[in-house]
């Protein structure tokens, strides 16, 4: 098993305990060293608003996740402090958003990571800038792989 491969499923394990990743219906679709990629398919009976397209929350809740799996990446745990996240364009039900966490900054406290979420043909739906704090380590993922 590749380092890659190793870190990625252990992302993979400590998530897959996650109710609300679950309930979601996230999916790690990729893993590098400070980079995450997620899948959310949008259901129409859990993600959409009045409008009948994807709720806000359901999309900050999506980038959340994925700054907390690219902190992951660099092995540190993490809270979020703050995130700021703009709305650029919409998304129906039975499409999917594609979250890219990575980290801009890591310092021994403070993590600093840009999350974009993309509809299926790469449209920018979303742009996040997240502040982490870091509360612990990953012991079997190195900071640097």
């Amino acid at each position: 098993m590749s380092a890659k491969e190793e870190y990625t499923q252990i992302i993979k394990d400590v998530y897959s305990i996650n109710s609300f990743v679950k309930l979601c219906g996230m999916e790690l679709v990729d893993v590098e060293c400070g980079k995450v990629t997620l899948a959310m398919p949008i259901d129409a009976a859990k993600h959409t608003n009045l409008y009948e397209v994807a709720h806000g929350g359901s999309l900050a809740a999506l980038a959340d996740t994925a700054l907390g799996m690219a902190s992951a990446s660099v092995g540190a745990r993490v809270v979020t402090i703050n995130y700021t996240i703009n709305f650029i364009k919409n998304l129906h039900a039975g499409d999917v958003a594609t979250a890219v966490g990575t980290v801009i900054q890591r310092g021994h406290k403070i993590i600093i990571i840009k999350v974009e979420t993309f509809n299926n043909e790469g449209t920018l739906l979303t742009e996040m800038l997240g502040t982490m704090y870091v509360i612990g380590k990953f012991e079997t993922i190195p900071e640097k792989w």
